[in-house]
């Protein structure tokens, strides 16, 4: 073999290996407490009166305390993840809190005297920095601790930083799951048939929903006397579509304006309403009621109902995916060439 050619594979075969060393650092990381003149040069005063004096920061003038955006809390001195903002709350005291630690072996606790009581103070468990207390007057639901911390204690890494800066592993805390909505306008099957493959659409359902959800059964639901509207349950996405598109689109494949009708179907079972489980999707869904409106696409007033959702009931599983198992099923439904 040329001498040249062994020279190249053998400096290739260093760099790989350097590569994949450097790789094995970053899967690993390590965290070490930093030598006490480190700590002196790379923290503020108040940084470092909080973690290595045992101070206390001033409420409602710190750092994190009302921080909302989403991403995890790591030790200010070394860098270890410390807590989430999946598990942080408003408490009411000015210091950000949280009902647990993001793992449980990452800090240390001891009993503190010095406010003439016991309390049970928080250190981070390998810098072994002061964090602030803990309580048990959090949460009930979520196991009752309140994490009562000093923000100059901690460094925020928002979710879009997380896998630049080490903290990959932690993505799946803020993977978001699907929402939904419950939308009624005619009879389900077309409307389920259409709303299925818009983007983001994930699964359908068919069912009743804004009435008695004892009588919730087609042969009572069809008499119109149970309250119940022939509704479609919809999940969607959030990182692919949203619901102001999915009600934008609601608005083009049946008719707002007629009360309790669509087509040849009348009764209240075949009215139009939106089902909200949420102020905030009671918020859209009234924009996007009023910008339909004000767009003047429809010549009447529109009739549409925006009501929390009481119960969904399912439909009998015939009338699932009715019109993939009966392609030339009845439907009233059709998408409308609107602009709104």
């Amino acid at each position: 073999m040329n001498l040249k050619i062994i020279k190249v594979l053998f400096i290739t075969s260093l760099i790989g290996s350097f590569n994949f060393s450097k790789a094995q650092d970053n899967l690993n990381m390590e965290y070490k407490k930093p030598s006490k003149e480190e700590l002196q040069k790379t923290l503020t005063p108040m940084q470092y009166k909080v973690t290595q004096e045992d101070g206390t920061e001033a409420p409602f003038k710190n750092e994190y305390w009302d921080n909302k955006q989403e991403g995890i809390y790591v030790d200010v001195t070394t860098g270890e993840p410390l807590f989430s903002s999946k598990d942080k709350y408003d408490s009411g005291t000015g210091w950000p809190s949280f009902t647990k630690p993001i793992k449980q072996d990452s800090i240390a606790t001891k009993t503190d005297h010095k406010m003439f009581m016991a309390r049970t103070e928080v250190r981070s468990k390998i810098g072994d920095a002061h964090l602030g207390h803990v309580f048990n007057d959090g949460p009930k639901e979520a196991g009752g601790n309140r994490f009562c911390m000093n923000s100059s204690s901690l460094k925020f890494i928002p979710v879009n930083e997380l896998e630049q800066k080490g903290y990959g592993e932690f993505l799946d805390l803020f993977k978001k799951s699907t929402e939904s909505i419950v939308l009624a306008g005619g009879c389900f099957w077309g409307m389920e048939e259409l709303i299925r493959s818009q983007k983001g659409v994930t699964s359908t359902e068919v069912g009743y929903a804004g009435g008695d959800k004892n009588l919730a059964y087609y042969d009572v639901v069809k008499t119109g006397t149970t309250g119940n509207a022939e509704s479609v349950k919809i999940e969607y996405d959030p990182t692919q579509t949203n619901l102001e598109n999915i009600l934008t689109f609601f608005f083009k494949i049946h008719d707002p304006t007629t009360l309790n009708r669509q087509g040849n179907d009348t009764g209240t079972q075949y009215r139009s309403a939106i089902f909200t489980s949420s102020k905030e999707q009671e918020e859209i869904a009234k924009k996007v009621r009023d910008k339909v409106q004000l767009s003047g696409v429809w010549k009447k007033d529109i009739v549409t109902e925006i009501v929390p959702l009481d119960n969904f009931a399912k439909a009998e599983d015939y009338h699932q995916d009715y019109l993939q198992k009966n392609p030339r099923g009845y439907t009233c439904h059709f998408i409308r060439d609107l602009n709104f």
